[in-house]
């Protein structure tokens, strides 16, 4: 398939309007290649964000629920959580699923890379398939962190697909992904 035409715009001016560790965003004046001037564009800098699907020797669905503040909702997720510096996303996909659940090992790919906005997000949300993953540690939540873990079947995740309860889309996408490509 044929890519589409790149066809990137101009920035007449940036400049930073908040630079705090979990809230950076810059405001941009932009010139389309149509000639048509945007004079605030917002743009959110974030560092790339993992996504784990784990899968136990058994079979099971390594999966988390937390509280979501900004949702007031607690709901079932996939492993996530920030890059860091200098570790790969590999190594952050690894990291995550350890502190998190206590579990690793197992073997690993990279299984999905999406953008969670690119209308004004500046980052990449790569998700990984740890399969025949085991349980290793204990749990070291970060201070931020309330997780509580679950061993699921595949048919109980269908189900939470099916009924919406896994409501983060980037956790979502790319547990449809894994059940359309294994038939």
């Amino acid at each position: 398939m044929k890519k589409p035409l790149h066809r990137p715009w101009k920035v007449l001016s940036s400049e930073y309007l908040a630079n705090r560790p979990w809230f950076t965003v810059r405001r941009e004046k932009v010139e389309l290649p149509t000639g048509a001037i945007v004079p605030e564009w917002y743009i959110f800098e974030f560092p790339n964000w993992v996504n784990v699907i784990a899968i136990t020797k058994d079979k099971e669905f390594v999966m988390i629920s937390q509280y979501r503040h900004a949702l007031g909702q607690t709901h079932f997720e996939l492993v996530a959580g920030c890059c860091e510096q200098g570790e790969t996303v590999l190594q952050s996909a690894q990291r995550e699923l350890l502190e998190e659940t206590g579990y690793g090992g197992g073997e690993w790919h990279e299984f999905m890379i999406t953008s969670p906005n690119p209308t004004n997000h500046n980052n990449f949300a790569y998700t990984f398939l740890a399969t025949n993953v085991e349980r290793i540690a204990e749990q070291h939540t970060e201070a931020g962190e309330d997780i509580e873990v679950h061993l699921m079947s595949k048919d109980e995740v269908l189900e939470l697909l099916h009924s919406d309860q896994i409501i983060q889309c980037l956790h979502a996408a790319p547990l449809w992904k894994y059940f359309a490509s294994e038939k």
